[in-house]
């Protein structure tokens, strides 16, 4: 399977990289930067640049979206617009977007609207719950999944074990690997189809 990976230098999508290529994918690691990733092949392309975006989701079978907003006072909007148009333009190209825990609910309460949410965190989370809300309003064409890692998400150790809910956490943390595990067991054998799901080590 060909499979491109938005975000494949950071925290998350770098593990999503290393589980592709451990699976025998062809992987087409996509940053800012266009760093090297031995295995895969590197691309230098920014979210927003949709003459990129849409050579890479035809060029694909499946498009990872392992980005997020600016963590360094950027404008979120800018990353919004950009996640907007990648909805507007995958056409038959599956994605599968790393989605934020702060969406997540409890008794029908987001995480994020909770009164013992962190502070620091809230704007990200409140821009990650937004991009999902639109991803819910794409057209039905699109081919979308949102996968939403556990409240605490670290890197540590490849356990290949699990387990998944869908919009209420599956348990506490999971690793950056485990996380990497559950997106590749859902591209190759799709169960959450336009449809959010998370996944927990406990």
């Amino acid at each position: 399977m060909k499979i491109a990976v938005y975000g494949a230098t950071g925290m998350v999508g770098s593990q999503i990289v290393n589980e592709s290529l451990s699976r025998g994918h062809q992987v087409t690691a996509v940053s800012r930067s266009g760093s090297a990733v031995q295995g895969a092949s590197a691309r230098s392309a920014d979210l927003a640049d949709q003459a990129a975006f849409t050579q890479i989701v035809e060029a694909h079978d499946t498009v990872v979206l392992a980005t997020g907003p600016s963590r360094t006072g950027g404008d979120h909007s800018e990353w919004l617009d950009a996640m907007n148009s990648a909805y507007a333009t995958a056409a038959d190209t599956r994605l599968l977007i790393v989605g934020g825990a702060g969406a997540l609910e409890i008794d029908g309460v987001r995480l994020v609207d909770s009164p013992d949410f962190p502070e620091a965190y809230k704007a990200e989370a409140l821009t990650m719950a937004a991009a999902y809300e639109a991803a819910k309003e794409a057209p039905e064409h699109v081919d979308w999944t949102v996968l939403a890692p556990a409240p605490l998400i670290q890197p540590g150790e490849r356990t290949g074990e699990y387990v998944t809910d869908l919009d209420t956490p599956a348990g506490s943390h999971i690793s950056t690997q485990d996380f990497a595990v559950a997106m590749l067991d859902e591209i190759e054998n799709p169960k959450h189809r336009r449809t959010r799901f998370t996944a927990a080590n406990q």
